[in-house]
C-alpha cells in the first residue's frame, strides 16, 4: 500500500476479519479508528499496533446505535481531520434454525447488525466523503448472500441485502469519486463459528472446493486493495473470495 496518510474506520474491529484488516491497514501507514461493542477487544487490537505504522483510535460503539455511530465518526474527524475509508465488517449470526423455528427477535437482531448497521455508518460518513471528493467503502457480505444457506434465512437475507445496498450506493456515489464495493467470502474461522451448530460448519466446509476455510490474511489483502487508490474504476462490484464455491 503506497498511501502513508489515509484514515480508516473499521467496524467489528475487535476480532476476526475486522481485527486482521485494522492491523494490516495500520501497518501500511493508515490511521485507524477501531469500532466495536467490546472495548477490551478493541484495546487489544490497538495494543498490537506495528511500530512505524499509523495511529489507532479506539471507539466503542454498537453499529445499530445511530447516536453512537455518529459520535465515533466525529471522534475520528476530530482526531485525524478526515476519513478516507469505511470498512463495514460488523456482523453477527445466531443458531441456525428452520424458518418455522426462527424467532422474530433473532431475525431482527441479525438484520439490524448486518444490514442496518452498514446503512447507519454509511449515512453518517458519506456526506464527508462527498465534500472531500474522495472515499472508499468496503462492505463484508457473504457467499450466503449470493447462494443462501439452509436454516440461515436471517443471515443469508441480511447479506443479500448488503449486496443490494452496495450496488445502489455505488451508483449513487460514482460521480463523486466515492467507490463502494463488497466482498462475499466463504467462511473463515472466527468467533462467529461459536454461534453455529457443528453441522452448519460442516455444511459450509463441504461446499468449498479448496477443502479449507478462508484465512484472515487472504481476505485482508483483498480488502486493502479495495481500500486503496489503485481501486479506482471498480464500484458496485461483488468480489468473491470463496475458494471456488462461487464461480460466477
Amino acid at each position: 500500500m503506497a498511501e502513508t496518510s489515509r484514515v480508516a474506520l473499521v467496524t467489528g474491529a475487535g476480532s476476526g476479519i475486522g481485527r486482521a484488516v485494522a492491523l494490516k491497514l495500520q501497518a501500511g501507514g493508515y490511521d485507524v479508528t477501531v469500532l466495536g461493542r467490546r472495548s477490551g477487544e478493541l484495546e487489544k487490537t490497538a495494543g498490537d499496533a506495528k511500530s512505524g505504522g499509523g495511529n489507532f483510535l479506539v471507539a466503542p460503539a454498537d453499529v445499530t446505535d445511530e447516536v453512537a455511530v455518529k459520535a465515533a465518526f466525529a471522534k475520528t474527524r476530530d482526531r485525524f481531520g478526515r476519513l478516507d475509508l469505511l470498512f463495514n465488517n460488523a456482523g453477527t449470526f445466531s443458531q441456525a434454525a428452520p424458518l418455522d423455528e426462527l424467532a422474530l427477535a433473532e431475525w431482527q437482531r441479525v438484520v439490524d447488525v448486518n444490514l442496518t448497521g452498514a446503512f447507519l455508518t454509511s449515512r453518517a460518513i458519506v456526506p464527508h466523503m462527498i465534500a472531500r471528493g474522495y472515499g472508499r467503502i468496503v462492505n463484508v457480505a457473504s457467499i450466503a448472500g449470493k447462494e443462501g444457506n439452509p436454516t440461515a434465512a436471517h443471515y443469508s437475507a441480511s447479506k443479500a441485502g448488503l449486496i443490494g445496498f452496495t450496488k445502489s450506493l455505488a451508483k449513487e456515489l460514482a460521480p463523486r469519486n466515492v467507490v463502494v464495493n463488497c466482498i462475499t467470502p466463504a467462511a473463515a474461522r472466527t468467533e462467529i463459528f461459536s454461534q453455529m451448530k457443528q453441522e452448519h460448519v460442516d455444511y459450509m466446509l463441504a461446499r468449498i472446493p479448496m477443502g479449507r476455510f478462508l484465512e484472515l490474511d487472504e481476505v485482508a489483502a483483498l480488502i486493502c486493495w479495495l481500500a486503496s487508490e489503485d481501486c479506482s474504476f471498480s464500484t458496485g462490484a461483488v468480489f468473491d473470495i470463496s475458494g471456488g464455491r462461487a464461480t460466477y
